[in-house]
């Protein structure tokens, strides 16, 4: 039985469709990119991040993007989690932890009436949606195929089922301490409840590490 679900997707131009490294990805849609060879897609449990592989054609074709790749500043964090609050409000899905990193996104949602694909499409839709109406999408001034404005996050997302409570957990604290681990304080956003029981947050567990809370407020 599914437990939950961790959730990550990227910002646009992190993790392409032919990295070297595996994807998500069945096709390479961009001709530009198809140069630097096909779609490289791995199972959802095949982690390859650390894998050794060739950094300059990775670098070469993030170059031959249609637009730069995306780093999202905090005011953009904090827009896109406002974001994710609105879909968690009209969802009704519970998340339980949330890292929004400059160049990717962390989420750990419970199971919920619709699919964890459609959640995916309706957390980026929301957080899209608010970046434009605060004027601070990455893209906020040019102009997409049949959108307003280009996708700022990647087409595809990355999913972990998780089937107990202490693979749930790890995930938990996996997203946690994401942005500790950068160097970069602690978040804490709306759209997160914690998780029920005995459950600590990791960001107590990293010692010597001085806790700053991400403010969300105007």
């Amino acid at each position: 039985m599914i437990v939950g679900y961790h959730l990550m997707f990227s910002a646009y131009g992190f993790w392409l469709p032919n990295d070297p490294r595996g994807s998500g990805s069945d096709e390479v849609r961009s001709e530009k990119l198809l140069e630097f060879g096909g779609p490289t897609k791995v199972a959802a449990h095949d982690f390859r991040a650390r894998q050794p592989h060739d950094r300059r054609k990775r670098l070469a074709a993030k170059a031959a993007l249609d637009h730069p790749p995306v780093a999202f500043t905090g005011v953009q964090a904090r827009a896109i989690a406002r974001g994710f609050t609105n879909s968690v409000r009209r969802s009704k899905v519970t998340v339980w932890a949330c890292a929004v990193m400059p160049d990717h996104v962390h989420l750990v949602v419970a199971p919920h009436r619709h699919t964890i694909e459609v959640l995916a499409g309706l957390l980026k839709g929301e957080a899209t949606r608010q970046l434009v109406k605060e004027g601070i999408h990455p893209f906020q001034d040019r102009k997409g195929y049949r959108t307003q404005v280009p996708p700022c996050f990647g087409r595809k997302w990355w999913v972990i089922y998780k089937d107990n409570e202490e693979a749930l957990l790890n995930a938990i604290r996996y997203a946690e301490r994401n942005p500790l681990k950068a160097g970069l304080p602690s978040q804490q956003w709306t759209c997160v409840v914690q998780y029920p029981g005995l459950y600590q947050p990791a960001e107590q567990e990293v010692q010597g590490e001085e806790r700053v809370e991400v403010e969300e407020g105007e």
